[in-house]
């Protein structure tokens, strides 16, 4: 079942993680013998995830959550300690990135982005760190976009770079209570999601790439695996790129 049992019996929240990206997580941390809450819009998506890893042989709750709702955010955090007891690790994945030019973008436009991308981060940061009680990871995704600016995103690159500023502000605060605050920021990211860019952007991302390719959704958990581990303890508040060499450029 497990590849090191680095991770063994460790409790993790991985929200957005019926597909894409935070799918990949969740598998990864299973593999490595995490008990995983699986969070996304979809419950239905959820369990199908959760099914996969009980059959790798780790345990598993599917709950349903817009990171967006602090009701819902409350929900998850309670449930993954009443399904087992305590929290570990969070990992902080569900994110959009709806593009639209800046002299389009609607204050409601803007709005949701910041408080899918940014103000979740915050809400569920906040009630899982209360829930480590000897001490957790928190692990937040952020973005390439935090450095580098990219048309039509303005509200989603003003988000990630929102995340890497957080992530150095909690770590200071939540160092004494033995909880290490990191983020990764990945590059282009082979997903579903990523398949909706104009073709165009991509070539010209990937054309820009030393490695010449995208990224896969492994590259980031094997990133977020290490984070979460005892290996990284003395590790915090740092924003971990990995993108193939892109923002070198």
């Amino acid at each position: 079942m497990n590849k090191t049992n680095n991770l063994k019996n460790k409790v993790a929240i991985v929200t957005g993680s019926a597909r894409g990206i935070g799918y990949g997580i969740a598998i990864a941390l299973a593999e490595e013998g995490c008990n995983v809450v699986v969070s996304d819009l979809n419950e239905n998506d959820c369990a199908k995830v959760v099914t996969e890893i009980e059959n790798i042989g780790s345990k598993a709750l599917a709950v349903k959550c817009d990171v967006s709702k602090k009701a819902d955010v409350d929900n998850l955090i309670s449930s993954a300690v009443k399904k087992f007891g305590k929290l570990d690790i969070l990992v902080n994945n569900a994110g959009i990135f709806p593009f639209k030019p800046f002299l389009q973008m609607t204050e409601a436009d803007w709005d949701k982005v910041l408080n899918v991308n940014l103000k979740s981060v915050f809400m569920c940061s906040q009630a899982a760190a209360k829930e480590m009680k000897n001490g957790g990871k928190i692990i937040s995704i952020s973005s390439i976009a935090a450095f580098v600016g990219f048309e039509g995103l303005t509200h989603y690159c003003a988000t990630k770079g929102g995340i890497n500023a957080m992530t150095r502000a909690m770590a200071l605060e939540l160092g004494p209570q033995k909880i290490n605050v990191n983020a990764i920021a990945p590059g282009a990211i082979d997903t579903p999601g990523a398949k909706m860019t104009d073709e165009n952007m991509m070539k010209q991302t990937i054309a820009a790439i030393p490695w010449k390719r995208m990224g896969i959704p492994e590259d980031i958990a094997n990133a977020v695996v290490f984070l979460a581990s005892d290996k990284a303890d003395y590790i915090t508040g740092q924003t971990i790129i990995v993108d193939g060499g892109y923002t070198l450029r």
